[in-house]
C-alpha cells in the first residue's frame, strides 16, 4: 500500500522486502535478528556500503501488521559509527498512525537496549517530523543537537535526541 519501513530509500526497500519474504519469508523472518552482525553490509541511501551492526528488528502488531521498530549497537560502547544515525529506528504504517503504536513500541525497546549494555540510545529525526519528535519525547527524549547529516544521507538538517535506558528500571 506504498508504505516502507525505510523513509530514506522508500520504495525500493519495500520493493526488496517484498521480493525476499516472496522467495523465503522463513529467511526473512530469520534474517531479521543480527547479534552478531553476520550479514551482508548495509547499503546507504547514496549507495556506498558499510559494515553491519550488530542488532535486530521487530514487527508492531496489533492483530495485523502496523510498523517495524529496530535496534542496532556497537558492542562495548553506546557511540555509533558516522554513518549510523540511531540505536533505534522506527515507521508505522499511515493507515495505524496516530494510536500510540510508536510511543509503546519504543517504550518496549528501552530495556531491550539496556539488556544489551546500552545506559543510553540515541534516536534521530528530520526537522520536520513532529509526530517522531512526540514520540521520542513522550518516552522521555532530551534534544541533544540539531546537526547536518553526513552526505550519504543528503547532509540534510537534523535532529539527535537521547533517551536513558535506566528509566526503564
Amino acid at each position: 500500500m506504498g508504505w516502507s519501513p525505510d523513509n530514506t530509500a522508500g520504495a525500493e526497500t519495500a520493493k526488496r522486502e517484498l521480493a525476499e519474504i516472496e522467495e523465503s519469508a522463513e529467511s526473512f523472518i530469520e534474517r531479521q535478528i543480527d547479534r552478531e552482525a553476520k550479514g551482508p553490509p548495509i547499503v546507504l541511501p547514496d549507495g556506498s556500503k558499510v559494515p553491519r551492526l550488530p542488532g535486530y528488528r521487530m514487527w508492531i502488531w496489533d492483530g495485523e501488521f502496523c510498523g517495524v521498530i529496530g535496534l542496532r549497537w556497537k558492542p562495548g560502547t553506546t557511540a555509533l559509527p558516522p554513518y549510523t544515525l540511531g540505536h533505534i529506528g522506527y515507521s508505522i504504517v499511515p493507515w495505524k498512525r496516530r494510536r500510540g503504536y510508536a510511543t509503546r513500541a519504543l517504550a518496549l525497546m528501552l530495556p531491550l537496549a539496556k539488556q544489551e549494555g546500552l545506559e543510553y540510545v540515541e534516536i534521530t529525526t528530520d526537522l520536520e517530523n513532529v509526530p517522531s519528535q512526540k514520540v521520542i519525547l513522550a518516552n522521555g527524549g532530551v534534544l541533544v543537537e540539531q546537526f547536518v547529516k553526513p552526505p550519504q544521507y543528503g547532509e540534510k538538517q537534523g535532529l539527535r535526541y537521547r533517551i536513558s535506558t535506566r528509566r526503564s528500571d
